[in-house]
């Protein structure tokens, strides 16, 4: 009888990914992102262990935004746990602002709502610009 290979988390081999977002629809790339950090594109794929790569996405605010004027009405919602205190953010302003933010919280609504979700996004590296501070890991 053959059995599923379980992978445990000392045999895992993580890689550090570029992603350009520069002319790429947000959210295709969101999606490809988030299945690199959660590792289903390895033969090795264990869902109760975190084993992806690291991802690091620059040219952040050049991504395209595709759909029905989505850009303008799509907001993001926070609570600060006090009544009435509903906190409101339209993506436009988000992308001038922080586009760093904008696709962490795409990305986190694609990965587990667990620990092991927070973990995986620890490994997301987002930057506005072209310039980061990761060609030492790259380069491996």
């Amino acid at each position: 009888m053959k059995f599923t290979k379980i992978a445990t988390p000392e045999q895992i081999d993580r890689k550090w990914v570029l992603v350009d977002a520069e002319g790429k629809t947000f959210g295709r790339l969101v999606t490809e992102i988030a299945t690199l950090l959660r590792g289903k594109h390895k033969p090795s794929y264990t869902p109760n262990i975190d084993c992806g790569d690291y991802v690091v996405v620059i040219n952040a605010s050049k991504a395209v935004f595709n759909g029905l004027d989505k850009i303008n009405n799509k907001e993001y919602h926070k609570h600060t746990g006090y009544f009435g205190s509903v906190k409101s953010v339209k993506m436009t302003e988000l992308l001038e602002k922080n586009p760093e933010k904008l696709f962490k919280l795409a990305t986190r609504g694609m990965l587990p709502k667990t620990k092991l979700g927070a973990k995986m996004l620890k490994k997301l590296k987002v930057y506005a610009g072209s310039e980061h501070p990761h060609t030492a890991q790259l380069a491996k």
